[in-house]
């Protein structure tokens, strides 16, 4: 009885408007174990849906240097208004107009902001001048003009487009009425979604898109219906090692643009973002990768989410109904959520990029062959796919590249073993029943985990990477960093007296197989006087070729020849920072004038140490290269989003202000798509160039497509 008055009770303050519900879950989804928090905003300060009369456009010159966001100022620009309800309009989302002294004082800024508005608008319509509401008066602006023109209100109530002031800096600590009307409030289908807003993008965290997830099954949609969910936080992780909930099935998205309630006009295209992880490990609110800074800086949206890992995501069974890949289905999920949902909150269903690294970019070449994803994105980015397994050397239980295992394969490598250590006994049913009894803690953190895309019939139906018809059009992009293989092989313990030693034992090579490796002389030693460290190098590129390079190169090359993905690039990433470090080795090492490191030294280039330059989230600015790589390097992967080819138009250039960009594409000249089986493939940094594949040689030698060490 206690039990059913709290749902009743808790039902009656979400009713009558009274609190919000985490994540939006109704009173039927409240246990007396798990209840979603509730929150003292007063449904009444907020009541109304922000984009009801207009559509919110946030305005933010970003150059991605976020030590320089105090020497810059955005603005809020809404749709053409009458005079009687300027007041109202910017007030409704917390903010006044604009006044022309701030746009003065920010002048360069709104010139940039100004021109690419004209760079939109002329896309569809040819327009010479705009005429703005701000504070006190009409704010004229003409094309290519530098100067500004300040008029009083006109006499009679003419509608203009109206600039507000964005005050928002995503603080979180204001909790006023002006910051509860900045939280952002947007309706999709038959539910209410509270967002909010920093100071470069509209942000909706923590959006569930499927039902709680019942163990070792396939997740479902979200069936909330005529929910407010208050999408302000991240949702909880999925299970790993470092925690998590099984409750986990949430996306984010970022995006710079909120149309007007049931309008398509202005639709932004769409990154959807697969976090890596080894299929074990990540989630979608990796500061990393936050989407903030590419949405601001490129006008995209950015989508992020969480799928289901490890045993619990990949699991499979022969004979039974567990048939695994229910992180792929997740992601497919949402990837649905995201089709049917984006367009209110800016973003185009119909163009959708899909972009992962590490077992996110495993992910992409899945989804690539994946008869259920057919016709549902537009783009593929594959980054730094790592080949299965931590071996050099190929072992049973292990798919060789860009391949597979079966249901069966899986079970008899994996699955046992999982039942094994997890000690559950008895026949397969009883086996199963056990597992799903044990908590999902222990489940992920077994010495043996599944964490493989299987051949299960549905999702998966090929052997291998089969980029069909359905997906011939698609443009892809594959690449990798210079060191992958520095990040998954281990630095020798103690010092080594030779390079034979120093290679054998992180490779786990026979004594022949590391003879014949040195004795090829693919591999040269960089002779620094420390053997330790020149062995290390060595065995590092060769895992960097074994595990990354070689399978990469090979399967876009083999995807052009044959015809199956055109158009196709490929990259080698060149300036890092951060990445999976596991021996600790660090970035470039400081000097008096680099004192967080000097990127023209020689450092290794981990893997996943890219993302910071590709979503623009800069740690620190180690040298001025740093900047002005991620401002170039953000800009080919989001051109690729929006046009399926990595060189931006010049126009666009010019009207966004990115100025020194523009300059550095003139000179290195545009990314070439692969055509041969020489590449060509750019080397990402600052200047960025043209360039072959690299290590082919080294590539033939090793055996690729199939590894001659086996």
């Amino acid at each position: 009885m206690m039990v059913r008055l709290l749902v009743v009770a808790v039902f009656s303050l979400h009713a009558h408007g009274l609190g919000l519900l985490r994540g939006g879950f109704g009173p039927a989804d409240l246990d007396t174990e798990a209840q979603a928090p509730l929150h003292n905003y007063r449904l009444s300060e907020h009541g109304r849906v922000a984009n009801e009369k207009t559509s919110l456009t946030l305005l933010y010159q970003n150059n991605l240097n976020s030590s320089d966001d105090q020497n810059h100022a955005g603005a809020i620009l809404l749709d053409p208004t009458g005079q009687h309800d300027l007041r109202d309009a910017c007030e409704e989302i917390g903010e006044t107009m604009i006044s022309l002294s701030t746009i003065m004082e920010y002048k360069e800024d709104f010139l940039n902001i100004f021109s690419y508005h004209f760079y939109v608008r002329n896309q569809t319509e040819k327009i010479e001048q705009e005429r703005f509401y701000i504070r006190n008066g009409v704010l004229i602006v003409k094309d290519g003009d530098e100067h500004f023109e300040h008029h009083p209100f006109p006499s009679r109530n003419v509608q203009l487009p109206v600039l507000c002031t964005q005050s928002s800096s995503g603080g979180g600590e204001r909790r006023d009425r002006d910051a509860q009307r900045q939280l952002i409030r947007v309706n999709s289908e038959s539910n209410t979604y509270i967002g909010s807003r920093d100071r470069k993008s509209f942000r909706f965290l923590g959006i569930p898109y499927a039902d709680s997830p019942t163990r070792f099954s396939y997740a479902k949609p979200y069936s909330g219906k005529f929910h407010t969910i208050e999408a302000t936080e991240y949702g909880p992780s999925c299970v790993q090692f470092a925690g998590g909930s099984e409750n986990c099935l949430y996306l984010n998205i970022q995006t710079p643009y909120i149309p007007k309630k049931n309008s398509t006009l202005g639709l932004r295209p769409v990154l959807f973002w697969i976090h890596g992880g080894d299929f074990t490990a990540g989630t979608g609110s990796d500061p990393v990768t936050d989407g903030g800074n590419l949405a601001s800086r490129e006008d995209i949206v950015v989508v992020t989410f969480n799928y289901r890992l490890s045993t619990l995501g990949f699991l499979a069974v022969p004979g039974t109904d567990i048939q695994g890949n229910y992180g792929i289905a997740d992601q497919l999920l949402a990837l649905e959520w995201t089709i049917k949902h984006i367009a209110q909150f800016g973003g185009d269903p119909r163009q959708i990029t899909i972009m992962g690294e590490g077992a996110g970019a495993s992910s992409v070449k899945a989804l690539l062959s994946s008869p259920h994803a057919r016709g549902k994105f537009q783009g593929a980015i594959a980054m730094s796919d790592v080949k299965d397994g931590v071996h050099i050397v190929h072992v049973p239980g292990e798919a060789p590249n860009n391949s597979y295992l079966s249901i069966l394969e899986l079970y008899q490598t994996t699955g046992q073993k999982v039942f094994s250590e997890a000690r559950c006994e008895g026949t397969t049913e009883q086996q199963i029943s056990c597992l799903r009894e044990l908590s999902a803690f222990t489940l992920v953190t077994l010495p043996t985990v599944a964490r493989h895309v299987v051949q299960d019939g549905k999702y998966i139906d090929t052997p291998g990477l089969d980029h069909g018809a359905e997906h011939a059009d698609i443009p892809v992009m594959f690449g990798n960093t210079v060191d992958e293989g520095a990040s998954f092989i281990q630095y020798p313990s103690t010092d080594i007296k030779t390079e034979l030693d120093g290679i054998q034992e992180p490779l786990d090579l026979s004594t022949t197989q590391a003879l014949r490796i040195l004795d090829s002389n693919h591999f040269p030693s960089p002779n620094t006087g420390n053997i330790t460290l020149d062995s290390f190098t060595i065995a590092q590129r060769i895992a960097t070729d074994v595990k990354v390079r070689c399978p990469n190169q090979a399967a876009i090359y083999a995807g052009v020849s044959s015809g199956k993905i055109k158009p196709s690039y490929y990259y080698q990433m060149q300036r890092t920072m951060g990445g999976v470090d596991p021996n600790n080795i660090g970035g470039p090492p400081p000097t008096p004038d680099s004192p967080n490191g000097d990127p023209q030294l020689p450092y290794f280039r981990l893997h996943g140490s890219d993302l910071p330059f590709v979503f623009g989230n800069l740690d620190t600015i180690r040298d001025p290269s740093d900047l002005y790589a991620a401002q170039l390097i953000s800009s080919y992967f989001a051109e690729f989003v929006r046009s399926g080819q990595p060189n931006p138009d010049a126009k666009y250039l010019t009207a966004r202000g990115y100025k020194r960009t523009l300059k550095a594409l003139r000179a290195f000249g545009p990314w070439e798509p692969v055509h041969n089986a020489s590449g060509p493939i750019q080397m990402l940094d600052f200047p960025s160039q043209n360039a072959p594949f690299q290590d082919l040689e080294q590539c033939e030698f090793l055996g690729f497509p199939d590894n001659v060490l086996a």
